[in-house]
């Protein structure tokens, strides 16, 4: 009983608490949240069961940080850090780690993968920096620590988005020194590949050949400092919208898209093209 009003006490706290909450507040929402008097759905879950969400906040972050909404950014950072305090508290009742623990292990990692910062080292560009970086990850992974296992040089987590996944597999490899020189190489490679692609024969070779021209694209992105998943999504957004117009202009027209030539549709389009001009 004394636990149970205990509980009902830090409630009644935080509903009427003045001034702004902390981060000791929100471990303690936390952990409501998931007690015996709790929520529950929370209680329900998993960390396997909570992967969709954690991935779903990231890219919300994402959507606020390239609408540069920051009122959007404020909230959607919020609910990324309570993913973060949510799976602390589940590993906490299982006795694995707590908050405070993951808090300490980041501090730790951040000095120890700055010595030019913390330590004796020097870097005087950001080229030294990530050689300095992936010295020290490798040697952490040497040395076990954080329970890292020795892999290959390049190692890029397979639950990435596939561009992001590419991008990332190439600038590790960069870093080591397999690259092109210049980025005319690059451009006579996906030259290449797209005959490749166009002399396919069967589909699992279109396959094979459109991920290889997918790839190099985006090699060619690095080479012009682009990053291609930014610049993928914003060609995918910018479709949107001038789909969005040619269908708004169909509709007061009475008319559907199998009413619409392709000319027509071709030339709506167009329109779109010259609005988005204007808008900017």
């Amino acid at each position: 009983m004394a636990e149970k009003q205990k509980i009902e006490d830090l409630v009644k706290e935080l509903v009427v608490k003045k001034g702004d909450y902390t981060w000791a507040d929100l471990q303690v929402i936390m952990s409501i949240l998931l007690g015996p008097a709790g929520c529950p759905w929370d209680k329900e879950q998993s960390h396997e069961s909570l992967r969709r969400y954690l991935l779903e906040e990231c890219y919300e972050v994402i959507d606020a940080i390239d609408e540069k909404n920051m009122p959007s950014l404020k909230d959607e950072l919020g609910d990324v850090l309570f993913q973060v305090v949510f799976h602390s508290q589940l590993a906490k009742e299982r006795g694995d780690f707590q908050i405070d623990d993951v808090v300490d292990n980041v501090c730790r990692k951040m000095i120890r993968r700055h010595p030019h910062v913390f330590g004796g080292q020097q870097a005087a560009d950001t080229d030294g920096v990530w050689a300095n970086w992936e010295q020290i990850k490798a040697q952490e992974k040497k040395d076990g620590i954080n329970g890292a296992k020795p892999t290959a040089t390049i190692s890029v987590s397979d639950q990435l988005p596939a561009v992001l996944y590419a991008q990332k597999i190439q600038e590790k490899a960069s870093r080591v020194g397999f690259d092109w020189q210049e980025r005319e190489e690059v451009w006579r490679q996906l030259e290449s590949e797209l005959l490749e692609l166009k002399a396919a024969k069967t589909s699992e070779e279109e396959q094979e050949e459109l991920g290889d021209v997918l790839f190099t694209v985006i090699n060619l992105a690095r080479f012009y400092q682009v990053d291609s998943e930014s610049a993928l999504r914003g060609s995918a957004k910018k479709f949107l919208t001038r789909f969005a117009y040619v269908e708004e202009a169909l509709r007061e027209a009475g008319k559907t898209w199998k009413d619409c030539s392709i000319a027509e549709q071709n030339q709506l389009w167009e329109k779109a093209k010259k609005q988005e001009k204007i808008c900017k």
